[in-house]
């Protein structure tokens, strides 16, 4: 396990788990932090052992409170710049890129940058009795990343939360699908975590990746340029050793053994 004051990081079994450790500051985004995430995804992109990451944070209550506010007025006081200025990938543009699933344990409340971190996972399983929101009107900042919750959740709820910064109930997310599983405690809602992750890291890796990829590009594409480029896109799938071999080891009754070509 490697560590560092504000993130917690691990590798087991083809997972990593990604601990945002903040929990005096309710897990909220620091200029050090974004920066130690930045260079977490580009670690678990470049490391063939990992196939899926869990991200999680240490228990407060909160999954993550979004932009530290006490450390932006500190910044702006002292140096007259805006806390964006000093933070990594502000648009969480490699997160967003990453090739490798990526499963959110949202283990308490998610407003602001908490909902951003959720949304950039691919799959999220959130606690009972917790909210989230945009909430940004409610100290005048800005939203241009929710955007993509067009996609995942119906637009006139979103709409509400960004217009009023109101938070809103976990379990009404779950039933528009912007959450995959609730859980009744921050222990179930890691384990389940790890089970989704543990059958991510278990099935084909190219496939797994192509999957992620064309469906997340469709949503750009639309229907039928979607369905073309995922043709296309899939062609070194077919064409891969682990294609023969997924169906080679079924027919022999054994666990497939991948090699990601």
């Amino acid at each position: 396990m490697t560590e560092s004051p504000e993130l917690l990081y691990s590798v087991a079994d083809g997972i990593a788990t990604v601990t945002l450790n903040r929990p005096e500051r309710r897990n909220a985004l620091s200029p050090q932090l974004t920066k130690l995430l930045y260079e977490t995804w580009q670690r678990i992109e470049a490391d063939p052992d990992v196939r899926v990451a869990v991200l999680t944070s240490t228990y407060c209550g909160t999954f993550c409170a979004g932009m530290d506010l006490r450390e932006a007025a500190r910044l702006k006081a002292e140096t007259g710049k805006d806390v964006l200025e000093f933070f990594t990938d502000v648009r969480n543009d490699f997160m967003r890129a990453m090739k490798k699933p990526l499963v959110a344990a949202v283990n308490g409340h998610f407003p602001a940058g908490g909902i951003l971190m959720s949304l950039n996972c691919d799959l999220r399983v959130g606690l009972a009795g917790t909210r989230g929101g945009v909430t940004e009107v409610k100290v005048g900042r800005g939203s241009p990343w929710a955007v993509p919750l067009l996609w995942m959740m119906p637009q006139a709820l979103l709409m509400e939360t960004v217009l009023t910064g109101d938070m809103i109930e976990v379990e009404r997310l779950h039933q528009t699908g912007f959450m995959n599983y609730l859980e009744s405690t921050p222990e179930a809602v890691l384990a389940r975590a790890m089970e989704l992750a543990r059958k991510i890291a278990d099935a084909a890796p190219l496939s797994v990746m192509a999957g992620k990829h064309v469906l997340k590009q469709a949503t750009t594409l639309g229907c039928e340029p979607g369905i073309q480029y995922a043709w296309k896109h899939y062609e070194s799938v077919y064409a891969s050793e682990d294609a023969i071999e997924g169906p080679k080891a079924f027919a022999e009754k054994r666990k497939p053994l991948w090699k990601g070509r």
